[in-house]
């Protein structure tokens, strides 16, 4: 019932639009034959032709009966616009030029016009020779070129080729980098076993030291006893001071003989140089 009653309320308004296009078709119409009525009693008082005057009214009427189906015609249009877009939107959505007349200060401008010919071509109504650039804009394009980019194609290329050669010498440079530190890969895997190997065994050397520290404690009491007695760790630090006490005894000892090596071979080399000075001056004589 719902929507009998909306198709009919579309009828009515149908209808009574049609009858007020109608009457504004008469009024037209009527105007239009008073003042071709004014027109020949102007005539009258000339010498003029029936079937001009005939023609006038005929013409007349079709152009009233013309602009009544155009109006009729754009106010249908607007009935049926349902989407309540505004009309640039409107022309948006089906392709067409937003603005078909000029509604803002920018729509004047050459970018403007520019970029509508761009989108909708001749439909625009704009000359395609807009799209080219004036002399002003050629010079200030030159002259953003001149300060933007001062190098010439020559020098553009050379530079390019600069810049890919110092590219291509450090990436020769990093790979041969990278090749030499493979080559000493096995070697490095060697050293850190080695030292994994030395600490291990200095590990192990300690405690064994401890080890036998322990036991030589055990043995000077003569019985079993308890790490945590005061009596065990007393005697405990008093052999580790002296097994500290020997190291750094072995090793004064040894830097001693080594520096007693040292001073050998120091004066046997001397005694050479002498000998061989002396043998220079037998020969010289």
């Amino acid at each position: 019932m719902a929507s009998l009653g909306k198709c009919a309320m579309r009828i009515v308004n149908h209808h009574f639009l049609i009858n007020t296009l109608q009457s504004e078709k008469l009024v037209i119409i009527n105007s239009s034959v008073k003042r071709f009525d004014q027109n020949i009693r102007w005539l009258k008082t000339q010498t003029v032709d029936d079937s001009l005057i005939e023609e006038a009214s005929a013409n007349a009427a079709e152009d009233g009966e013309d602009e009544s189906v155009a109006r009729l015609e754009e106010e249908i249009q607007k009935k049926r616009n349902k989407s309540r877009l505004q009309p640039h939107h409107r022309n948006l959505l089906h392709g067409n030029l937003p603005y078909p007349e000029p509604m803002a200060w920018f729509h004047d401008t050459v970018k403007y016009k520019r970029k509508m010919y761009g989108n909708y071509g001749m439909s625009t109504g704009y000359l395609p020779g807009i799209m080219w650039p004036t002399k002003a804009d050629l010079e200030e394009m030159k002259e953003y070129e001149s300060v933007a980019h001062p190098d010439t194609i020559h020098e553009l290329i050379r530079k390019a080729k600069e810049k890919r050669k110092q590219e291509e010498d450090a990436m020769k440079a990093r790979e041969d980098d990278v090749l030499k530190k493979y080559m000493k890969l096995e070697q490095w895997k060697n050293d850190v076993k080695n030292n994994a190997a030395k600490k291990l065994a200095a590990a192990a050397a300690a405690k064994a030291k401890k080890d036998r520290l322990v036991e030589e404690v055990r043995r000077h009491f003569g019985f079993k006893i308890d790490p945590r007695d005061e009596r065990f760790k007393e005697l405990l630090e008093k052999k580790e001071k002296e097994e500290r006490k020997k190291a750094k005894e072995a090793k004064r000892k040894a830097r001693q003989e080594l520096v007693m090596v040292k001073m050998e071979q120091l004066r046997i080399s001397e005694d050479e140089k002498g000998t061989e000075t002396i043998d220079d001056t037998s020969q010289k004589q």
